[in-house]
């Protein structure tokens, strides 16, 4: 996102700064009195979405489809008067079946999160801050109706980030700004195909001219740059929940302007105590990640790399979601 790169920039700094300039908005005066809770929370979820259409006798035509997503989330706490310590676990994996067509997956996600920061004046509202995560997938990733040859499998790709920085916000539960100068992003890719290929931004494999290997791809890539994010938790209204989570990214050293897009909003409407409705988007954007494009009629190739593009995957879904916490709680009460 070269040609936008100083333009995102832009925004986000301006953003930051109105909200920087305005400690006591109404945001903050609305929830100036509320108590903070110290110690631990934790909090464990399961979770099932289902979703099918059928079809019989129907004019106008369609698939029969069933699909299903089940999830995990765990979350772990930590609260003293001058430092935090929050760390999240997630865990989501789906599948599709339509008629004839072979069970398709999608949804694949292994994510952990943990930032831990510390307050050094309380009229500041800025906390020194580090923040690490990870995430990777648990199974095979197809172009599909091709299933021969994976794109992607587990720890391929895998991503770590690890940073240093500051983070404002009051309410840094609800609302927070992250911004590091010195982030590490590790790109893992631990399989022999997908590395030599030059998958994900690794350096591909070298042959000779006669298609023998003279260097085997590397596994590993490595990034230092500047990271930006951006938290927001909130509820609308009575059991209607928006959390948002913004993600920029660009290196120092290989393509600095370029910036890796990451940006995740989730509107979760709960109907009662165990059935809860989900409507989501991500966007991503990074330059490694290239396309493959299908040019059979133009070229003799079965497909040609044309550079990165902006990714986007939406979800609405109805399902069943338990609060382990609540369940161990009430039978300990009974």
């Amino acid at each position: 996102m070269k040609n936008y790169s100083w333009f995102i920039f832009s925004v986000f700094v301006l953003c930051s700064s109105i909200l920087f300039a305005q400690p006591d908005s109404l945001y903050f005066q609305k929830k100036k009195n509320e108590p903070i809770q110290l110690g631990w929370r934790t909090k464990k979820e399961v979770g099932l979405t289902l979703n099918q259409v059928s079809f019989t006798n129907w004019n106008t035509g369609g698939a029969n489809s069933i699909s299903a997503i089940i999830s995990g989330k765990a979350e772990a706490k930590y609260k003293q008067e001058k430092w935090f310590w929050n760390s999240n676990f997630n865990i989501r994996y789906g599948l599709n079946k339509q008629e004839d067509l072979n069970i398709r997956k999608t949804e694949d996600v292994i994510e952990v999160i943990s930032n831990i920061g510390l307050e050094k004046d309380p009229k500041s509202n800025w906390f020194y801050s580090s923040k690490f995560s990870f995430n990777t997938q648990l199974a095979n990733g197809y172009n599909y109706p091709n299933r021969d040859e994976p794109i992607s499998r587990v720890l391929a790709p895998g991503y770590m980030f690890f940073g240093l920085g500051m983070e404002y916000g009051r309410f840094i539960e609800r609302m927070s700004f992250y911004a590091s100068p010195f982030t590490l992003k590790t790109t893992f890719v631990l399989d022999n195909d997908l590395a030599n290929r030059g998958a994900f931004g690794v350096e591909p494999a070298i042959y000779d001219l006669e298609g023998n290997m003279l260097r085997e791809g590397k596994k590993v890539r490595q990034e230092l740059g500047i990271l930006l994010t951006n938290k927001y938790e909130e509820e609308l209204f009575e059991n209607i929940k928006v959390s948002s989570l913004l993600r920029l990214y660009t290196d120092y050293i290989n393509s600095f302007g370029n910036v890796d897009l990451e940006w995740e909003l989730n509107l979760d409407m709960k109907v009662n105590r165990f059935v809860k409705a989900t409507l989501g988007s991500h966007l991503r954007y990074d330059d490694d990640i290239k396309v493959e494009v299908e040019t059979n009629e133009l070229t003799n190739e079965e497909s040609v790399i044309v550079g990165p593009k902006l990714q986007w995957k939406q979800i609405l879904g109805v399902g069943v979601v338990v609060d382990l916490d609540q369940i161990i709680k009430s039978n300990s009460s009974s």
